[in-house]
């Protein structure tokens, strides 16, 4: 078999569409445009043979229909998001088999960002395509489901092994790691990565796909049970509870608003 990679597609301001490809054929991670997927794909001479949505937002789905226009294809999404072009709905715990691949993606259910958000995790090689649930460095915000949900998202996608790759939808690395100093500034780990991540977008390259074991490191919202960033969030906000989702919930509005 041939080996398999992961070609980045750039789009609009700041989304990021995977490629997942062996060369000649290839699948499709939330293709928000069509218009850069079907050119990456005539680039690189790729035939399209799947089509993986995480979640229903426009930029991650806004391109679907164009693209079965030019290859009618399975479209793999979540079941219960409020996706119409999707043909394959998919559950917690299913496995996707893309059969010109050899390629097998388990589906993890991911609510928070929307109600219905899922993820795939790729066991071997260990890649993670999480959509808007986990960011290089944050999380996406809670438009349709809650605090207690999001923790308890990132909490299963915090298990997986620290070396898999996480492949999110966005470049949003530089905005939540100046954040991230601001929740932990005792953090140097999170100042090498400011650094470092701010190194790679002045040379215009992509601070995404970042790793399971960084985020641990360096992202707040997988590390709100550490006692430093407690400290901070608590004398900031001046929270009374010590609850983990209350914590969670004052983080991310803290978030919400940071500037």
């Amino acid at each position: 078999m041939r080996a398999l990679n992961v070609l980045t597609v750039p789009a609009f301001d700041d989304n990021y569409l995977w490629l997942i490809h062996d060369g000649v054929h290839a699948a499709v991670v939330d293709p928000g445009d069509a218009e850069p997927i079907l050119a990456a794909l005539k680039a690189n001479d790729l035939s399209l043979v799947a089509i993986l949505t995480t979640h229903h937002h426009a930029d991650h789905v806004g391109g679907v229909a164009t693209l079965l226009q030019t290859r009618k294809v399975p479209v793999f999404g979540p079941a219960n998001d409020r996706i119409p072009t999707v043909n394959r709905p998919l559950h917690e715990d299913d496995v996707v088999v893309i059969e010109e691949l050899d390629l097998r993606l388990t589906v993890i259910d991911v609510p928070g960002h929307t109600r219905g958000h899922i993820a795939y995790f790729v066991k071997d090689p260990g890649w993670l395509f999480c959509g808007d649930t986990l960011f290089a460095g944050g999380c996406g915000r809670l438009f349709e489901g809650t605090p207690a949900q999001m923790l308890s998202s990132l909490d299963k996608l915090a298990a997986l092994p620290d070396t898999t790759l996480v492949y999110c939808a966005h470049e949003y690395t530089l905005s939540n790691l100046r954040f991230a100093r601001a929740a932990e500034p005792s953090n140097q780990a999170v100042a090498d990565r400011l650094a470092a991540d701010q190194a790679k977008r002045d040379r215009q390259i992509p601070t995404v796909p970042s790793t399971i074991g960084l985020e641990k490191a360096t992202n707040p919202f997988l590390r709100v049970r550490q006692p430093a960033l407690i400290d901070e969030l608590r004398a900031v906000h001046k929270l009374p509870a010590f609850d983990t989702v209350s914590l969670f919930a004052a983080l991310r509005e803290w978030k919400n608003n940071f500037r």
